[in-house]
This record gives C-alpha cells, structure tokens and sequence, in this order.
C-alpha cells in the first residue's frame, strides 16, 4: 500500500470503527452491573464534596459527526455543555468522556476546579484510564478515574457537613 492510498485508508477505518461502534459496545465492555456499581461510585463521590462529577461513555460518533470533523475533544466539550457540567454554584463540575470508537479519553473540568487544581493533575487521571483500557480492564480503569477526581474535589471543595450539598447534577452514567 502506497503512502497516499493509507493516508485514504486511515479515515476510512476511522469512519468504519465509528459506524460499527455503538451503545451496545459500550454495555458489553461493561455491563449493567459494572454500570450500576460505577454510577454508586458516582454518587458516593459527590457526597465527599461540593462538586458534581459526570462519567459519559460513547461508543462511536454518528456520520454527521465524522463528516464534521469531530474530535474526541470536540465532542466532549460539547457534551460538557449539553449535560450541563458547567452549570454548578462552585464552577466544580468534571465530565470524564471515554470515545471507545477512537480510544480516546478527555477529561475536562470546570474553571472553578481547574482555578485551584491547573492542568497536570487531569492528564496524568487519563493517562491511567488510557493504561487500564489498554488492559482491558474498563471497569477497574474508569473506578481508578472516578477516585482519582473524587481526591482532587475533596482536597479543593471539600464537603461540609454543617452546610446542605444539593446534587445539582444527575449521577447516572451517561452511555451513548
């Protein structure tokens, strides 16, 4: 194969894995326990402190967003809008997005937690779950990030119990 006809052929298997990657892919890898134990973990998380913590999973990118151009990032921005993460009192919210089709991980925070935590500490959580996926391990690798998040909002918006934590995002784990 020629350089061109792989450069063609790159985007072409891009477009294949995301036309073929779906909801049910996601389900498999982690089934409806593994679900419910991670949206727990969620909930549990959020009760550590005053920020909210969105876990999205999604299979593939539809053909609309493949012709756009979208990128992992890109969507997860978006997501981080549409599932309203920016939306809470203390500029806290974090999405962690796993994009199964392209094996892609974007962790995005919000600017009140991103104020005090800066930059490094989410790439290294992703570079973890990119370890733990690369094995396999999903469940165990989105748990680890899970924690890992829930150490970083606790160390900087630590819970108060004399004071009411309202849930002001949903905890369930977004599948797509």
């Amino acid at each position: 194969m020629t350089g061109e006809s792989r450069a063609l052929a790159h985007p072409l298997l891009r477009w294949a894995r995301h036309l073929w990657t779906d909801e049910g892919d996601v389900r498999r890898h982690l089934g409806v326990a593994g679900l419910s134990r991670l949206q727990a973990q969620v909930r549990a998380s959020e009760v550590k402190h005053l920020g909210e913590l969105r876990l999205c999973i999604e299979g593939g990118l539809s053909w609309q967003d493949l012709r756009d151009g979208q990128t992992a990032r890109s969507r997860a921005l978006q997501l981080f809008s549409t599932l309203r993460v920016w939306d809470t009192e203390h500029n806290n919210g974090v999405l962690i997005y796993l994009l199964l089709a392209d094996h892609r991980i974007e962790i995005l925070a919000d600017r009140g937690i991103m104020a005090r935590a800066g930059h490094e500490p989410w790439a290294h959580i992703a570079q973890q779950l990119a370890a733990s996926l690369h094995d396999g391990q999903f469940e165990q690798g989105l748990s680890h990030a899970i924690e890992a998040v829930t150490q970083l909002l606790a160390a900087h918006f630590p819970a108060d119990p004399d004071h009411d934590n309202p849930n002001e995002l949903p905890d369930k784990v977004v599948v797509i």
